[in-house]
């Protein structure tokens, strides 16, 4: 049986040094689970639809999604999404929407404790 290594992108490993680290010093869960969520493999990442995050997120919520953001169904909410990766018309729905898409280390530099954070997986 292989030796399971974890991600191998450089950028993602820091991600989740970084998160491990911000979780620790601030006891906040919240990073703790999404570096857990990130170190799976990459087929097992969740990858949020649109329409996912209008149906359960409220409006000027956060969310942050620990894999991919997909631009299928619509969103009508203002809504601060924050993910690893997102497709390009996602991008652009978010915006159109009112709402923004960051990466998950500015949603750690605004928001290091991690209050009123929403997972989607």
């Amino acid at each position: 049986m292989a030796k399971p290594t974890g991600p191998t992108n450089p950028i993602l490993r820091k991600l989740i040094r970084d998160l491990r680290k911000l979780a620790k010093e601030r006891r906040a869960r919240i990073w703790e689970d999404v570096a857990d969520r990130l170190e799976m493999p990459r087929r097992a990442r969740p990858e949020v639809n649109l329409s996912q995050i209008n149906r359960y997120a409220d409006g000027g919520e956060t969310v942050v999604v620990p894999g991919k953001v997909l631009a299928a169904g619509r969103l009508t909410k203002s809504v601060t999404v924050a993910a690893f990766k997102f497709s390009k018309s996602a991008i652009k729905k978010i915006v159109e929407a009112g709402g923004r898409a960051i990466t998950i280390k500015q949603l750690m530099e605004e928001n290091p404790d991690g209050k009123r954070v929403r997972l989607m997986i």
